[in-house]
């Protein structure tokens, strides 16, 4: 490790020391690289802030390279685009205005386990009758042991 002082040229006194003027940045790369690793991992994790209690599916998760839109019905029947609240007569429109009428656009619908199943297909049906064809199904992978139940013998 180079020491912070060097010596000084030309004088007349040997073993003296003056403080250098250059700046040490390797802390401070060293940080900015830390944060930068925490923000690409928590940055997904904030797109949708609609809290939608998901049911479970045994499924791969699906990789994408472009963030879809997302349709998010909450336990109350209340149906967002992103985290804006949107009435269902007027949710054609707003995905015909966001999308740039592109139906191809890749829409994922979240639906809340505790919402009326028939909710969720009527939001289904209005969106695939305006044309939009790749709308998926949002569910969470199930936890470990959940499901899992164990039956008692029978003695």
């Amino acid at each position: 490790m180079a020491g912070p002082y060097a010596a000084r040229r030309g004088g007349s006194r040997r073993g003296r020391y003056q403080p250098m003027s250059e700046i040490n940045v390797t802390p401070f790369v060293d940080v900015m690289l830390v944060l930068l690793i925490v923000f690409m991992v928590t940055a997904p994790l904030l797109t949708v802030g609609v809290p939608v209690d998901l049911p479970e599916a045994k499924a791969k998760a699906l990789s994408q390279p472009e963030e879809p839109l997302v349709i998010s019905i909450d336990s109350s029947g209340i149906v967002f685009i992103q985290e804006t609240e949107v009435a269902l007569q007027k949710l054609v429109p707003r995905l015909a205005a966001i999308t740039d009428n592109k139906p191809d656009t890749r829409i994922y619908l979240r639906g809340d386990r505790k919402v009326d199943y028939g909710r969720i297909m009527e939001v289904m049906a209005r969106v695939n009758s305006a044309g939009f064809t790749r709308l998926a199904l949002v569910s969470e992978l199930p936890r470990k042991g959940a499901g899992k139940t164990r039956k008692k013998k029978r003695n």
